[in-house]
């Protein structure tokens, strides 16, 4: 699998791209808050083999080895940044129109804002959250103490370059109280396109209750969703289960 620096206005975005059918629609791969190209793992190239499309993976500004962000903290804008200025400015500089999206966790959320506002030929959902859960909240406190006291830093430094900048950016969002009322129903409303929501059992971040907000929001007429024996991280505990769940949903769309 090779990578390159995609030529678009979001200058320095790390992007994987796997070549494939030009006649059907890529699929784009958006990573969770602390992922990058690497945590995906085999997920591009397995998907990649499944569904003969081409297949495109991309570190967001400040993680893996993409440029930093601009300056200042996060606020719940990032989500609507990342869905309105740095996805299209990527998919335009990649001549991708109306692409198949697969987002995971803050990358599901991106990737449900981006397909209410502009043409997608579906999306499917992995551990999505549209608003703050106490559940959420706990996890992430989990993770303040093992990136604090455990190996998660040192883990994050072989895939990141900033790990510092991508987990205070994370966590201090998720931790603060003026987020803690923050939903995008309302927002994914206009949502049409096609959609695969996916809910580990285990996961220690949402419930389903995730789903059954969006299914409840959007304005889709097919709506699918999968329940797997599996925690935050379903393609990674069930590739298998995962892989042909997302074939099967893309095949019969364009």
């Amino acid at each position: 699998m090779g990578r390159r620096l995609a030529p678009v206005e979001v200058a320095g975005v790390d992007v994987l791209d796997l070549p494939g059918d030009p006649a059907r629609r890529p699929l784009v791969l958006l990573h969770e808050g602390l992922g990058s190209i690497g945590l995906w793992r085999d997920t591009p190239r397995t998907l990649a083999g499944a569904t003969g499309r081409r297949v495109v993976a991309y570190s967001r500004p400040g993680h893996g080895r993409s440029a930093p962000p601009p300056g200042g903290a996060r606020t719940a804008a990032f989500f609507d940044r990342e869905a309105d200025v740095v996805l299209p400015a990527l998919l335009d500089g990649l001549g991708i129109t109306a692409p198949l999206l697969v987002g995971h966790s803050d990358g599901a959320t991106i990737a449900l804002l981006h397909a209410a506002r502009h043409p997608v030929g579906g999306v499917v959902a992995i551990a999505p959250h549209v608003f703050v859960e106490t559940d959420a909240v706990g996890g992430i406190e989990d993770a303040v103490r093992a990136f604090e006291e455990g190996d998660l830093r040192a883990r994050m430094t072989k895939h990141h370059d900033d790990p510092d900048h991508v987990f205070r950016s994370w966590s201090d969002l998720w931790l603060d109280p003026r987020f803690w009322s923050w939903t995008i129903e309302d927002e994914i409303a206009p949502l049409a396109a096609p959609l695969l929501l996916v809910h580990g059992a285990r996961d220690h971040y949402g419930t389903l209750a995730q789903l059954d907000r969006i299914e409840a929001a959007v304005s889709a007429s097919r709506v699918q969703r999968l329940v797997v024996d599996a925690g935050h991280s379903p393609h990674l505990d069930r590739p298998e289960v995962l892989r042909d769940a997302i074939a099967g949903f893309a095949a019969g769309l364009p």
